[in-house]
């Protein structure tokens, strides 16, 4: 697809159309980099996005249920 350049104040701007947009699931704030010769746009994506999607907790195990248990309660003596 072919476009122009448009005057934005002391800068320029290009209008991106909205199919677009929608294709490259783009929201209000991209990520704007050089690469070479190439100006390149991509969405913002949080970091950790996804993390915990099928997180089951009744899955996860006990860490330290497999020390031994202490054998007596009396007081440790130094």
């Amino acid at each position: 697809m072919r476009t122009s350049l448009r005057k934005v104040g002391n800068s320029r701007g290009v209008i991106i159309p909205a199919a677009l947009l929608a294709a490259c699931e783009m929201g209000d704030e991209v990520d704007i980099r050089l690469e070479g010769k190439n100006l390149v746009i991509a969405p913002v994506k949080a970091p950790r996005a996804g993390w915990f999607e099928g997180y089951k907790p009744e899955a996860d195990s006990e860490p330290l249920a497999a020390l031994p248990a202490d054998e007596g309660s009396e007081e440790w003596v130094w």
